[in-house]
C-alpha cells in the first residue's frame, strides 16, 4: 500500500458535499463530510454560497452521461461564493466570485483553477451568479459560435422557459433576431411574454402542427434543440434552407423517477433521429451538436465568453426555484419533472 505524503502545514478544511459513489439513482446521492486540502498551485479555495442545477447533473447521477467520472464524484457544474484562500492568484480573500467546474459544485467549499472564476457582478446575489455561467455559455456558444445568429434571423428555442432558453432569447433579441419559444404547458406562457418572445407555443403531441398554427410560414434559420426524438426531427424539417439546428441535450430521455428504467430508454435510443449526409446537402440544412462540459478543457474560452457576454449587458438571472443545500436530492427530483421555470439553485446557509 502506498502511503500518502503528510504535510504538517497543509490546512485541511472540513467540508460538506453531495457525493455519488455508484451512479444509477438520485437516492444514491450521499450527503457527507470530508477533508479539503489547501489549494494546489494555480487554484483558489471558494466558500460556496450557491450552486446551480443542470440536466447534466441528473444524467450524471443516474449514470447516463458520457462525461461522468469513473470514480466517485461530486455533481455540479457552477457555483458562486467568496474567495477563502486566493492562493497565488490575483483574487483577494473575501472577494465575491462565480465560476464553473467539471463536476464538484455540490460542496460548501471547493478548490478550483483560478482561470474558471470571475468576479460576481455588482449587486448580484450568489444565487444569480450560480445561475448564470453554464446556461448563458450554452446559449451563447449555440447561437453565436455555432449558429452565427444575425439581425433578421428567425430563432426557434425549445424549453424556452428554462435557464438556457431564457438566456438564448435575451441574446437573440440583443442581436436583432425574431424568437419563437416552445414549452411543455401553457402555465409558462406568462414568463415567455415577460421575456419578450415574439411567438410561443406548447409543443404538444404534434409539434409540427402546433408550430405551423402559431408561426405560419415563419421558418427558423436557427433551432436550439434540447428535447430530442420526434421534436428534433420535426424542427429540422421546419427549418428554412441554410438553416442550422444546434442540439445540446436530450431531455426526452429524462424520467420523473429516481432510478433508471432501461427498456423505455433503449427504445427511445434505437428510435432516435438519424440524418443522411447526402439528403442534408439536398435540403441544404446543417445539424451541429456540442456538450459544454468539454469546453471546460479550454480555459481561454471561459475568459473570451465572459468578456463577449458582458458587452451584451444582459439582465440578471431568473431564479425559478431554490432549495437548501442539504436538499439536493429533492431539488434534482423536482428539476427532472419539467415543471420548473428559470434556474433551480441550491443555497448554502
Amino acid at each position: 500500500m502506498q502511503l500518502k505524503y503528510f504535510n504538517p502545514f497543509d490546512r485541511m478544511i472540513k467540508r460538506k458535499v453531495h457525493r455519488v459513489t455508484k451512479p444509477g439513482s438520485i437516492n444514491r446521492l450521499a450527503f457527507v463530510e470530508e477533508d479539503l486540502p489547501s489549494p494546489a498551485k494555480g487554484e483558489v479555495t471558494i466558500d460556496v454560497k450557491s450552486a446551480g442545477l443542470n440536466f447534466a447533473d441528473i444524467f450524471a447521477v443516474k449514470g447516463l452521461y458520457a462525461a461522468t467520472p469513473k470514480e466517485p464524484f461530486i455533481p455540479g457544474l457552477e457555483f458562486a461564493g467568496d474567495i477563502l484562500d486566493p492562493g497565488d492568484s490575483s483574487f483577494v480573500k473575501g472577494q465575491k466570485v462565480m465560476g464553473v467546474t467539471r463536476f464538484g459544485a455540490y460542496a460548501d467549499h471547493l478548490n478550483i483553477d483560478h482561470r474558471y472564476i470571475s468576479p460576481l457582478p455588482e449587486g448580484w446575489s450568489y444565487a444569480e451568479g450560480a445561475a448564470f455561467q453554464v446556461q448563458v455559455f450554452t446559449a451563447y456558444h449555440a447561437l453565436v459560435s455555432l449558429g452565427s445568429v444575425k439581425k433578421g434571423d428567425n430563432v426557434l428555442i425549445h424549453s424556452a422557459a428554462g435557464g438556457v432558453g431564457i438566456w438564448a432569447n435575451r441574446i437573440a433579441k440583443k442581436l436583432g433576431a425574431f424568437t419563437i419559444g416552445t414549452v411543455g404547458n401553457e402555465s409558462k406562457f406568462s414568463l415567455l411574454k415577460k421575456e419578450h418572445y415574439d411567438k410561443y407555443l406548447v409543443r404538444g403531441k404534434d409539434f409540427k402542427a402546433s408550430y405551423l398554427k402559431v408561426a405560419g410560414d415563419i421558418r427558423p434559420n436557427i433551432v436550439l434543440e434540447c428535447i430530442g426524438g420526434k421534436v428534433l426531427m420535426d424542427s429540422y424539417k421546419l427549418m428554412d434552407q441554410m438553416g442550422r439546428l444546434i442540439t445540446f441535450g436530450s431531455a426526452h430521455f429524462a424520467t420523473p423517477t429516481s432510478g433508471v428504467n432501461f427498456l423505455p430508454l433503449f427504445l427511445k435510443y434505437i428510435q432516435r433521429p438519424k440524418f443522411d449526409p447526402m439528403k442534408m446537402t439536398t435540403s441544404n440544412k446543417s445539424v451541429m451538436g456540442f456538450n459544454l462540459i468539454f469546453l471546460f478543457d479550454k480555459a481561454h474560452l471561459y475568459k473570451q465568453y465572459i468578456d463577449e457576454i458582458n458587452i451584451l449587458n444582459l439582465p440578471r438571472s431568473v431564479i425559478g426555484h431554490s432549495y437548501p443545500f442539504e436538499e439536493a436530492r429533492e431539488a434534482l427530483k423536482f428539476f427532472q419533472t419539467g415543471a420548473t421555470t428559470g434556474k433551480v439553485v441550491l443555497e448554502v446557509s
